[in-house]
């Protein structure tokens, strides 16, 4: 036994002689030469784990895209027909269709028609229309080149609001005809307008300005042009809404 084994048996005899004084029982000291180590185990192909976003794995959610419809509008305004679905149909002299380039890469939406609009049975033809118009041309487009309707298609009695039912009935078929198009772009007019197609109870003055998702729809809410016409200090506001749409789509030709 060479002399450094010799040294390490003795020591570990006295380390073990110091625990029994200790009172640990069952260790006996022993001479032997430790046993060699076991032999080496063959390698283990490592398994890389799947690259995760964060501690509990990609938690966010599919994004849900819009599914292009084979309908046509004629189709959806003839199942509209005479509409007695809402109480909004007392009132109205005309239901308000969706109007404009079926193919529009851009798509103006309000909330309901107004006395103008019930009377001609066409979206956007009173002062906030006639000044929708010239916005659409400031952004280098005209008005049969985009398509413009409304949440609702009648008339609300004295031009309010319509209610969370009304719209509720109402709104589908406005879906239904934005996946018909599939518009690039949507722009939301207003406070109802923006919380009804969005499902949102943030205010038009919080998210305008700033680019939201319909299923993939891009959609800008800005101010309504009759609120423009009671408050001509937001016009600037809604000149700089209106060109990040244009810069949007003159980027995606």
């Amino acid at each position: 036994m060479s002399k450094e084994l010799l040294d390490l048996v003795t020591e570990t005899k006295k380390q073990l002689e110091h625990l029994r004084v200790l009172g640990v029982e069952g260790i006996q000291a022993s001479t032997a030469v430790a046993p060699a180590p076991p032999p080496a185990l063959a390698p283990v192909e490592k398994i890389s784990p799947e690259p995760v976003t964060s501690l509990f794995g990609d938690l966010t959610p599919a994004p849900v895209k819009l599914e292009r419809s084979t309908e046509t509008f004629e189709q959806i305004h003839a199942e509209i027909g005479d509409c007695t679905r809402c109480p909004l149909h007392q009132e109205r002299t005309h239901v308000v269709h969706t109007e404009g380039n079926r193919k529009a890469r851009l798509m103006f939406v309000g909330e309901a028609p107004g006395a103008d609009e019930d009377a001609q049975a066409r979206p956007f033809v009173g002062r906030a229309g006639q000044l929708l118009t010239k916005i659409i041309e400031a952004i280098g487009l005209k008005r049969e080149e985009v398509l413009i309707g409304n949440v609702n298609r009648c008339r609300p009695p004295l031009n309010r609001a319509p209610t969370t039912e009304e719209a509720a009935t109402c709104k589908p078929y406005l879906l239904r005809e934005i996946a018909v198009v599939q518009p690039e772009v949507i722009v939301v007019l207003g406070n109802t307008a923006m919380k009804n197609l969005l499902d949102t109870r943030e205010g038009i003055t919080r998210l305008r300005g700033t680019f939201q998702d319909y299923k993939g729809i891009k959609v800008m809410p800005t101010f309504h042009p009759a609120y423009l016409l009671r408050d001509p200090s937001k016009k600037r506001e809604t000149w700089e809404d209106l060109k990040k749409v244009r810069d949007y789509l003159d980027s995606h030709r």
